[in-house]
């Protein structure tokens, strides 16, 4: 099974800029940005953030998610109680610097990481130094 990422931020900008910057670098995968309120305003929304979770799902892919800032992950986690545990198996939070972790997590599912390998390399804070 493929790994997919759905980028968080307060801003629908900032999002739509990591995923081209992480597109570029992992071709293959597949990324979603949810960013901004859902009437265009900074902010986080649940219903753009459940949505890029449901889309990649039913495409037959895992899901890990990355966010920028702490109430976008509030937003996430909130997201995730609304998962059986079996969904939980298939979607991970990985908590991480959003630029450099959303193209590690990227790569590492471009060369065909799973879901564990892919949230891990989100997670790294020291990835190009």
């Amino acid at each position: 099974m493929s790994v997919a990422l759905v980028i968080v931020s307060h801003s629908a900008q900032l999002a739509d800029g990591v995923v081209e910057l992480a597109a570029q670098m992992a071709r293959n995968v597949e990324l979603r940005a949810a960013g901004g309120t859902d009437d265009g305003r900074i902010g986080t929304s649940f219903d753009k953030v459940n949505d890029a979770v449901t889309e990649l799902r039913a495409a037959g892919h895992d899901v890990a998610i990355l966010t920028d800032l702490g109430s976008a992950t509030m937003t996430v986690e909130s997201v995730l109680d609304f998962l059986d545990e079996e969904e939980l198996e298939h979607v991970k939070f990985s908590d991480g610097p959003l630029v450099e972790g959303a193209v590690a997590a990227a790569v590492t599912a471009q060369v065909g990481g799973d879901l564990d390998a892919v949230v891990a390399a989100g997670r790294a804070r020291e990835l190009f130094g």
